[in-house]
């Protein structure tokens, strides 16, 4: 069985509930990312902040992304995965809920994150056609 921890990119950098996007923009652009985990001042996990949702939710509605706060995006509970859960199971996941990143976490702190070509480049050829399909939306 390959974990979750042993394929997720280990450094997940926060940002903060309290940052702009403009700022969140520029972290993403320094770390090469098109995502990152949202944390509160508790630095518990409120969400995940992509490239997409920066363009569509902030731009496209005619936001100014250096008046609009990250937790003005974060919405409902996050989709997480254990670090120690079952690689199949971050592919369930990820398809149940049609996501294409997951925060990992290992109790209540995040330790990672795992994206769909993570796992594409973890599972056996015949699977990777599989995760396509599941994650097609």
């Amino acid at each position: 069985m390959t974990t979750t921890r042993e394929i997720m990119t280990s450094d997940a950098t926060c940002v903060s509930e309290n940052d702009t996007l403009a700022d969140a923009a520029g972290t993403m652009r320094e770390l090469e990312v098109g995502a990152l985990p949202i944390c509160g001042e508790d630095d518990r996990l409120l969400g995940v902040l992509t490239d997409r949702d920066i363009v569509v939710r902030c731009l496209g509605a005619g936001g100014d992304p250096r008046e609009t706060l990250v937790k003005e995006l974060a919405q409902g509970k996050p989709v997480t995965i254990g670090a120690d859960d079952d690689v199949e199971e971050a592919l369930r996941t990820m398809a149940h809920h049609q996501v294409r990143r997951l925060p990992v976490i290992d109790g209540h702190e995040i330790v990672g994150m795992v994206s769909q070509a993570d796992i594409a480049r973890n599972l056996p050829e015949d699977r990777v056609g599989e995760l396509l399909a599941a994650l097609s939306f």
